[in-house]
């Protein structure tokens, strides 16, 4: 936080511990569930704001579901998202190949007045077999 400006408050790193210690991408809600027990003081709004905060500063993302609601990822590198339309869940996916090939290929389009800071693709799909859990190989 102190790297980004930002000061770090209890509440804050109790957030900041929380979404990081959560790989699914948590909501707002989650989170606050997970740290309401142990700081029962802090409400659903301060989670919240301070999410957003994390995401103004680059600490945090934010990931849209199927829904249209959103999700946190404490992951800020670039990445991409698998979101599985029948369960929500996001899972993280890194390709180098896919960055590279979308920089030349933005590269190419010569397009005017536009710095790129970040290639973010989400991927929606379906479970083939329910019962599985979808893996990602990696070559």
């Amino acid at each position: 936080m102190a790297e980004k400006g930002l000061k770090a408050t209890t509440q804050r790193i109790v957030i900041y511990d929380a979404l990081m210690s959560d790989c699914s991408h948590p909501t707002a809600e989650t989170i606050h569930e997970l740290i309401k027990i142990s700081h029962p003081t802090i409400s659903l709004a301060t989670v919240y704001k301070t999410l957003e905060t994390f995401v103004e500063y680059q600490l945090a993302q934010k990931v849209s579901t199927v829904e249209g609601t959103y999700r946190y990822d404490g992951k800020t590198e670039e990445h991409h998202h698998i979101v599985i339309d029948e369960t929500n869940e996001i899972i993280d996916f890194d390709d180098e190949q896919i960055k590279a090939l979308m920089k030349a290929h933005l590269a190419q389009k010569n397009i005017e007045n536009l710095e790129i800071t970040d290639i973010s693709i989400q991927i929606r799909g379906r479970k083939i077999d329910a019962n599985k859990t979808i893996t990602i190989n990696k070559f």
